[in-house]
């Protein structure tokens, strides 16, 4: 018998199956079919840098004038707007319930302010996007309300329950509602200010409750901020609305009103405040901003200052690769040399 029969029977039995995993032969399987190779040559580069910086640079200044153009009046108060004996002591002031709240403040329009003008307040050095802070509250109590289970309610912590009863809204969010209110008026005549539609309208019609009313809110040894109508659902708080969506930064503005008629150049308005909100206790800051808007939005350069650096430098780029490529010239076909 043949020794080399049953292995050659079997290496013939196999072959059929290892050539059946073979891929077939194309350019496709191959990764052989035509591309796009584009070859970086100094011209490329030196056009497209300094297509960039013609196109960013005026960019950046039709952005830097829209900022411009926006009126803006930033009046902080919190240290003005505390009588002279509490000066060396601002936390017992704004805990003392006999000392005055009120404070009066002059603006000066410096320059025509068209309607609608922004009122905001703003605040610095409160930290909205503290872990434990963003974590008390409870989406689902805001379209439930009492009915909620008891597993949704347990993120309200500390404020879900007061005198053994639930809290609607609960949460340290809702809790440290801000409460300081303005008054404005020119020549006597009071300047009416405009509080709906200052929230989201996805807000409004879907995460807060039409038929959901706040129940035992602020009625607690401890009030953090401002009371809410029992009376008024919650879908039109507006106030507690925008106070809900929590800022990033430290320092943020939040939208409180719009006045619906034109303020000229140098015209005087009367603002009469309410200092109610506690920012003594951990270092704050209070401002008042009446704005204007653009069509890039608010006042902000640092959008406009940007595009200007990045074309600028695109264009220094240009230049540098320029005057690299006329000292350091190379023959054209060393460019395509690696394609041959």
């Amino acid at each position: 018998m043949d020794g080399s029969g049953p292995s050659t029977s079997v290496a013939a039995a196999a072959a059929p199956r290892t050539a059946s995993r073979r891929p077939k032969s194309s350019k496709f399987t191959q990764q052989d079919i035509p591309a796009c190779r584009p070859v970086l040559t100094p011209a490329w580069v030196i056009s497209a840098f300094m297509l960039i910086g013609v196109i960013f640079i005026p960019i950046g200044v039709f952005c830097l004038l829209a900022s411009q153009s926006v009126v803006e009046i930033v009046d902080r108060y919190e240290t003005e707007c505390i009588p002279e004996e509490y000066w060396s002591n601002k936390l017992a002031y704004i805990q003392s319930v006999s000392a005055s709240k009120n404070c009066t403040r002059t603006l000066r329009v410096p320059k025509h302010m068209k309607a609608p003008i922004y009122v905001y307040y703003q605040l610095d050095n409160f930290y909205q996007n503290h872990r434990r802070y963003v974590k008390s509250r409870s989406d689902k109590e805001f379209q439930q309300g009492l009915k909620t289970k008891d597993k949704y309610r347990k993120d309200c912590v500390p404020e879900g329950y007061s005198n053994g009863l639930r809290i609607v809204p609960c949460g340290l969010i809702a809790w440290s509602l801000f409460n300081d209110t303005y008054k404005f008026s020119f020549e006597l005549v009071e300047l009416n200010v405009n509080k709906k539609n200052i929230s989201w309208k996805s807000d409004r019609e879907h995460k807060f409750g039409k038929d959901i009313y706040p129940y035992n809110f602020q009625n607690g040894t401890l009030i953090g901020g401002a009371r809410l109508d029992p009376l008024i659902p919650l879908s039109k708080q507006e106030d507690l609305i925008v106070w809900m969506r929590t800022a990033a930064l430290p320092t943020f503005r939040k939208l409180y009103g719009r006045i619906e008629v034109d303020l000229q150049a140098n015209d005087f308005i009367t603002v009469e405040i309410q200092n109610n909100y506690n920012v003594y206790s951990f270092g704050g800051k209070k401002s008042l901003v009446l704005s204007t808007t653009s069509w890039l939005g608010g006042k902000n350069d640092f959008m406009g200052k940007i595009y200007i650096v990045v074309g600028a430098l695109c264009i220094f780029l240009a230049m540098v690769f320029f005057i690299l490529h006329i000292k350091f010239r190379h023959p054209r076909h060393l460019y395509f040399s690696s394609n041959r």
